[in-house]
């Protein structure tokens, strides 16, 4: 099997990797001990084409393969995770369905401005009691004429509340015992809710322990009616479309979790080089040595189970459980990775100020984010 980037991926890697050791790499730490979420930088790889890379040309993006994203992901996160995360979540659940179920016309007025830059994408499943059982939600969507009027709440939505998102696609119940309509069993649908919509508010920043450049925010529906054009694919298969969204989420957590944990070992690496320790630098001492060894073969297995996945995408062949695997075996190798470069900086890597406590702060969401890694085994 055969994971060689074409002339034009490498060429995306080149662009990725100059622009995040160029601008992300200077700007994004500052973002992130701020808790503030750097749009500017956003903007700026939107203006290079980054935010569309997913999407086909005829919809305003660069419509690069998985693989491409893939290793794009692995420049970007290696910078900066918070900036790399908002980008996966905008690249994937915030603009796909749009693409995959959307109209033509949804495309052409939600789709197009995501994919070319000019605004930030989000997507609404999560809520107070309900994530991995996302059949649970309680968010209601009523039918009504020419339109929906939809209640609820979400929580940990993120890309919804900076000054370039566009509102949200959120994930509805539209029939069941909530539905009002005498079925039990549960159905749902996407819509598309606008910023400045009637009803539609949401709370301040949230702020976790990684992450802290994301914005992450809970979104609550008060009589919020939208019309039927706002429906993104069928009304009673929602969540089976947002499920098949969230097989290229997880792809993309994996890429992520690879660049975390290739940029923790290239810190340790230079500073075992550099700290010396009983007349040598601690790179000489076995016990080191073997710490990076076993990271740097544990990298190499999850960045094929990763390319896998991806390709089988590109192939347009089944990879459910190819994603969850690459999902699982990454997410875990990027926690355990940042610990362990934490404890080859000793001391100085547990001060925040350096670049491999953020990493190690920002590693446990990895676990978490687009399907925890319960989850990942029964899929």
């Amino acid at each position: 099997m055969d994971f060689s980037l074409t002339e034009a991926e490498r060429d995306l890697v080149e662009l990725c990797r100059d622009f995040a050791q160029r601008e992300i790499a200077s700007r994004a730490p500052q973002a992130w001990h701020e808790a503030r979420c750097p749009t500017d930088l956003l903007r700026e790889m939107g203006g290079i084409g980054l935010l569309g890379i997913l999407i086909p040309e005829e919809w305003g993006g660069i419509g690069m393969s998985t693989i491409g994203f893939v290793a794009a992901m692995e420049q970007i996160g290696a910078a900066d995770q918070s900036v790399a995360a908002a980008w996966q979540a905008h690249a994937t659940i915030g603009s796909l369905p749009l693409y995959l179920f959307g109209s033509d016309t949804q495309r052409e007025r939600w789709l197009r401005p995501l994919a070319e830059g000019r605004a930030l994408g989000a997507f609404g499943l999560t809520e107070p009691d309900a994530g991995s059982d996302a059949r649970g939600i309680r968010t209601l969507a009523v039918r009504q004429d020419g339109g929906w009027l939809i209640n609820g709440r979400k929580t940990f939505i993120s890309n919804a509340g900076t000054d370039m998102s566009f509102g949200v696609t959120l994930l509805a119940r539209t029939g069941g015992a909530d539905g009002g309509d005498g079925d039990d069993r549960p159905t749902f649908a996407s819509f598309v809710v606008e910023k400045d919509t009637p009803g539609f508010t949401m709370g301040p920043k949230m702020c976790g322990i990684g992450w802290r450049g994301l914005d992450t925010r809970e979104l609550y529906f008060d009589d919020v009616w939208v019309a039927d054009d706002h429906l993104v694919g069928d009304p009673t298969m929602g969540l089976g479309q947002f499920l098949r969204t969230l097989e290229m989420g997880r792809i993309s957590i994996a890429a992520l979790s690879l660049s975390l944990t290739q940029a923790v070992l290239d810190l340790a690496i230079d500073y075992a080089k550099q700290r010396v320790q009983f007349g040598q630098p601690i790179s000489k001492f076995q016990a080191v040595q073997f710490k990076l060894a076993d990271v740097a073969t544990e990298l190499e297995s999850a960045r094929w189970l990763t390319y896998r996945a991806a390709h089988l995408r590109d192939l347009g062949q089944p990879f459910q459980k190819e994603a969850a695997l690459a999902k699982l075996k990454a997410s875990r190798l990027a926690t355990w990775a940042a610990s362990e470069a934490v404890q080859i900086h000793g001391g100085l890597g547990y001060m925040l100020d350096t670049p491999v406590a953020r990493f190690y702060c920002d590693s446990k969401v990895l676990e978490i984010g687009e399907g925890t890694n319960e989850i990942q085994h029964l899929v």
